[in-house]
């Protein structure tokens, strides 16, 4: 699958963007772990307050099943005016 990050999550992740490859089915709760995990502290506070796309479609619950090929986006809380 291919993980997008935006804004403040691409300064914390250090990339704009990564394959991840993990077997089984993987849930984004399951995704976002493994990202956590790949990128330590500073990027897993960007997460906690994050919103994420899979596939272009807002994601609401985190037990979603993350098919092979996907792409997940991590959108941080942006400011607006």
């Amino acid at each position: 699958m291919k993980i997008r990050y935006f804004a403040g999550a691409r300064a914390a992740a250090g990339v704009a963007d990564e394959d991840l490859v993990l077997d089984g089915s993987p849930t984004v709760a399951v995704v976002v772990s493994a990202i956590e995990e790949r990128h330590g502290d500073r990027l897993a506070k960007v997460l906690a307050a994050s919103s994420f796309l899979l596939d272009g479609v807002a994601v609401r619950d985190t037990s979603v099943p993350v098919p092979a090929g996907a792409q997940l986006d991590v959108l941080p809380p942006f400011a607006g005016g």
